[in-house]
C-alpha cells in the first residue's frame, strides 16, 4: 500500500506520520507537497498536523484553497481511506469532507498531553483492530480542537455511527459530546484531534496508535490483493 502525506506551509507533524507508515508498518510513503495536483499513484491519503498557514483566518480555511484539495476530494469520492489529525481534520471540515468544525478550546489554551479515548466505532476501516469500547491512550496538542456542530449534525452522527473516537473521562477542550473522532457517511474519510502517529511504539509511551493504521492496510489488503 502506498500512501501519501501531504505537506502545507506551516506543517509539523508530517514526519512523525511518515515514521509511522514507514519504519512501524513497512509500507510505502511519500511527501506530497500543497501544489500537487495528482494523487492517483497513491492508495491512501494522510493529512498531519500543524498550523497550515501559520493558522490565519481559520484553522484549515488556507490550506483548503491549496491545489491538492481538490485531488483529496477526488480520492475521498473514490473510496480511498483519507486520514485527517489535527489540523488535518480541521482542513477536512474546511473542505466539507467532514461535519462540523473546531472551535478554541474551551479553556483557551493550547493544550499537549496524552488524554485516554474510546473506541465507540470498530467497524471502520481505521478502526477494525480495535476491540469495540476499548480505551487507548493518545496524545493531543491543540488549541482548536473544540468540536462543534448543529443538533440535526449530531443527531446524524449518532444515527450513522459516525463518533468514532470520545474523550474518555477528561473532556480535554469541551467538545460536543465529548467527540475527538469522526467519519464521513461513507467511512472512509476520519478526522481526529488526538495524533495516533505519535503513539506508535511504546519508546514513545503509547503503541495504542498503531492500529488505526494496521487497520487502514489490512482492509486495503483485504480489497486488493487476491
Amino acid at each position: 500500500m502506498k500512501f501519501a502525506v501531504l505537506v502545507f506551509p506551516g506543517s509539523n507533524c508530517d514526519i512523525d506520520m511518515y515514521h509511522a507508515i514507514k519504519d512501524e508498518l513497512g509500507e510505502e510513503v511519500e511527501y506530497v507537497w500543497h501544489d500537487a495536483t495528482d494523487l492517483s499513484e497513491f492508495d491512501g491519503i494522510l493529512v498531519p498536523g500543524g498550523f497550515s498557514y501559520g493558522d490565519y483566518l481559520r484553522c484549515g480555511a488556507m490550506a483548503n484553497q491549496s491545489n491538492v484539495m481538490a485531488e483529496v476530494k477526488k480520492a475521498a469520492e473514490a473510496g480511498k481511506p483519507v486520514l485527517g489529525v489535527c489540523n488535518g481534520f480541521q482542513i477536512l471540515t474546511e473542505a466539507g469532507l467532514l461535519p462540523g468544525a473546531l472551535l478554541r478550546n474551551k479553556n483557551l489554551k493550547f493544550m499537549c498531553r496524552t488524554v485516554q479515548l474510546k473506541v465507540e466505532n470498530n467497524k471502520t476501516i481505521f478502526t477494525s483492530q480495535y476491540e469495540q469500547g476499548q480505551i487507548i491512550n493518545i496524545p493531543i496538542a491543540h488549541g482548536e480542537g473544540n468540536y462543534f456542530c448543529d443538533e440535526k449534525t449530531i443527531t446524524a452522527l449518532k444515527e450513522n455511527n459516525q463518533i468514532v473516537f470520545t474523550y474518555s473521562g477528561e473532556n480535554p477542550n469541551g467538545s460536543l459530546e465529548d467527540i475527538a473522532g469522526i467519519v464521513n457517511e461513507r467511512g472512509n474519510v476520519l478526522g481526529m484531534m488526538p495524533h495516533p502517529e505519535r503513539a506508535v511504539d511504546a519508546l514513545l509511551g503509547s503503541s495504542d496508535g498503531l492500529a488505526l493504521f494496521k487497520s487502514i492496510v489490512k482492509q486495503w489488503r483485504e480489497s486488493h490483493v487476491s
